[in-house]
């Protein structure tokens, strides 16, 4: 007797509806099986059931983060179908805006947030976003989901990340309406609501950095003494944080920031737009004298984002965002005069995960030092044969507009210290993009600093170091000049002051070591040197070394569509979970 073909199948643990199995393969993680034969036929079928697959969907972003071979047209048919896409997103967003402007309670209009946050991000490289231009929420999210029904600054956060999802969608293609709203908007207790709601962001955001390292300076105590010789246990206090090895911590860096950082995109948006937002973010203060302010907060952030900014792409292109800030800040004129006034004075915690460190200040400084610290220890800490030069570019745009209170040494020492680095590795440099507009950038603000210092420099001696490490890096500058065939460059100018002051302190220096016959000379007797060189000393530096161009958003279209994308992908994470 021939054997029977059927074969007995395993018994399934429970029974489902055949459409809810075939849900499942439709939403599942892998891409690469195929969808068995028939089952688009059996799909249309088969009697829907709307429970299971609200289940199995959780929600939109189940449809909007599949990878689809035309997302366009793809996702309008599983979402709507191409005869009613119109009928039925025009409708979904004018439900959306009633919700979020009349929802029953506050759970219930964030929800619908974030229903928009899910369509917006997912659908953000097709034309489905357009349906959200046209209707405008605008009004909904900033007068009813911001001001009368927020209590805490972290409720606000998702209505802010919509926000500038909105304001940047297809901005350079066609006049973005929520842009045009940003510019007109002047309700001051809303904008304050947004910054607040930032700086908290802000601080969240940095304590992700300090829970891999800890980095701040302890004071001394008998608790660190017997912990330090292995008597911790006798002191009585809290355990040490353990410390991670160093592929750890590297690893657990590179996948910072979070995606909470998606709301520099947004404060970039406000900040490009609306000068009430940048009045509010520069000086309001905190709600509790013991907590950082919102500007407080961003700055603190920004210290550990361009600290670590190598790591990945991903951080630069945030760090990027910080810089257009702070650029944007800096370029008005009251609020730099108020960065840089002694009222602007605050304490702010700054990076300190890798050497070389800065000074450690304790206590309150005006806003333009931190700053200052801020941009130094980024040219510190950043460089690399593959130099990010728009990096450095807009670092050192934003030294060029801030002068203050600062330990001078230190922003000389790393200037001089970055033209020895370009010199060293010019062969490999010298081919990168946009490096003629950062040895420009660099040039000229060294040589600035030589030809304005007395007006901005507190004391004589900053000026004098100045010039004493000039005469230190005279070999240097001959070779940077020379490396980057600056004899033919628009700052050739400037490096011929730098080599001329060069030049002229260490004839001088040289003639005295003649005179007390000896080959080094005391700190008092270089000082003295200086001081007797300025009599004889010109400074031909060329004019104009004052003035930088204004940021213009145009001169970085292709850069902001990229950061646009990352925060876009990053909105999607704060979705989905």
């Amino acid at each position: 007797m021939e054997a029977s073909p059927l074969t007995q199948q395993t018994r399934p643990e429970f029974l489902q509806p055949k459409i809810v199995g075939l849900y499942e393969i439709l939403f599942r993680e892998d891409e690469s099986v195929e969808k068995p034969r028939g089952f688009w036929r059996e799909f249309f079928l088969l009697r829907p059931d709307t429970a299971s697959l609200r289940r199995i969907m959780g929600d939109m972003n189940s449809v909007l983060s599949k990878k689809y071979t035309n997302p366009f047209s793809d996702i309008i048919v599983v979402l709507a179908g191409l005869d009613d896409v119109d009928m039925v997103f025009t409708e979904f967003v004018s439900v959306l805006d009633t919700v979020i402007r009349n929802g029953r309670n506050v759970g219930v209009r964030q929800k619908a947030v974030k229903a928009a946050m899910s369509i917006t991000s997912g659908a953000y490289q097709t034309g489905l976003v357009s349906y959200l231009t046209h209707r405008d929420l605008f009004p909904s999210l900033m007068k009813r989901q911001l001001v009368h029904d927020v209590d805490t600054p972290s409720q606000a956060f998702e209505p802010f990340v919509l926000l500038g999802l909105l304001a940047n969608y297809n901005k350079f293609e066609f006049q973005n309406p929520y842009r045009l709203r940003l510019e007109d908007f002047v309700n001051d207790a809303t904008i304050r609501k947004l910054v607040q709601s930032f700086g908290f962001t802000c601080t969240v955001a940095r304590h992700k950095y300090i829970t891999v390292q800890d980095d701040l300076p302890e004071g001394w105590t008998i608790s660190n003494t017997l912990s330090y010789i292995g008597l911790g246990a006798l002191s009585g206090g809290k355990p040490a944080t353990p410390v991670l090895d160093e592929d750890e911590a590297k690893d657990l860096f590179a996948a910072l920031p979070g995606p909470e950082a998606a709301t520099l995109l947004s404060t970039y948006e406000f900040a490009n737009a609306n000068k009430l937002f940048c009045y509010d973010l520069v000086t309001l203060p905190p709600e509790n004298k013991h907590d950082a302010s919102a500007f407080g907060g961003f700055l603190s952030w920004t210290s550990y984002l361009l600290q670590h900014a190598h790591r990945s792409s991903r951080a630069s292109l945030y760090t990027y965002l910080d810089l257009f800030i702070l650029q944007i800040l800096l370029e008005d004129q009251i609020l730099a005069k108020r960065i840089c006034g002694d009222e602007s004075r605050t304490s702010v915690r700054l990076c300190r995960q890798r050497q070389p460190y800065l000074p450690f200040v304790r206590g309150e400084r005006v806003l333009a030092a931190i700053i200052l610290d801020i941009m130094v220890d980024g040219l510190n800490h950043n460089l690399r044969r593959r130099l990010d030069i728009q990096l450095y570019n807009l670092s050192v745009g934003v030294l060029a507009r801030t002068f203050q209170v600062y330990h001078w040494s230190e922003l000389w020492r790393s200037l001089l210290s970055f033209i020895r680095f370009l010199a060293t590795y010019a062969d490999h440099l010298k081919p990168l993009p946009e490096m003629s507009a950062l040895i420009n950038s660099l040039v000229n603000l060294i040589a600035l600093s030589l030809s304005t210092g007395e007006s901005f420099l507190p004391d004589p001696a900053s000026y004098d170091d100045l010039f004493y490490k000039l005469v230190e890096s005279g070999d240097v500058l001959f070779k940077f000049k020379d490396a980057y065939e600056l004899s033919k460059h628009s700052s050739s100018s400037s490096i011929d002051t730098l080599i001329s002051v060069s030049s002229h302190y260490y004839a001088l220096l040289e003639a005295e070591k003649g005179k007390v016959k000896s080959k080094n000379l005391s700190p008092r007797e270089v000082s003295k040197v200086i001081k007797q060189g300025y009599e004889t000393l010109s400074i031909q530096a060329k004019e104009g070394l004052d003035v930088w161009e204004k940021f213009r958003e145009a001169d970085h279209r292709a850069l902001l569509k990229k950061i646009a994308r990352f925060a876009v992908a990053d909105v999607k994470t704060l979705v989905s979970s």
